[in-house]
């Protein structure tokens, strides 16, 4: 049975998904289409195991789905307004003072296709 969220716990969720680079990565690949885990690995560059560990969290954070087909399993985001989601905070344009302590040098993730891996 499915349980709805209140929209806090929603962005608590969110926010934890986008916490780590690698699970972006794997929600931005996924935005484009749905991948087999075998796939998303060889994408990104990752072990099969790190990668089972980082789609476990996103179905834990209920952004991500795996169907079964046949012997495999696909991964897709869970619903496709997720997708455009994620399209709009790419395309967001955040001020970043240069000089607070979280600020980072190198630039954003592109807008379209895989962030880059740092």
């Amino acid at each position: 049975m499915l349980q709805t969220l209140t929209s806090t716990s929603v962005l608590q969720r969110v926010g934890t998904a986008l916490s780590d680079p690698t699970r972006v990565r794997i929600l931005v690949a996924l935005r484009d289409a749905p991948a087999y885990p075998s796939d998303l690995a060889g994408l990104l560059g990752v072990s099969r195991q790190s990668l089972s560990n980082h789609l476990s969290c996103l179905r834990g954070c209920g952004l991500v789905v795996s169907v079964p087909e046949g012997r495999r399993s696909r991964y897709e985001l869970v619903d496709p307004k997720l997708g455009h989601a994620l399209t709009d905070l790419l395309g967001i344009v955040l001020a970043v003072d240069p000089g607070h302590p979280g600020h980072h040098a190198h630039p954003g993730p592109p807008e379209r296709g895989l962030p880059e891996h740092s």
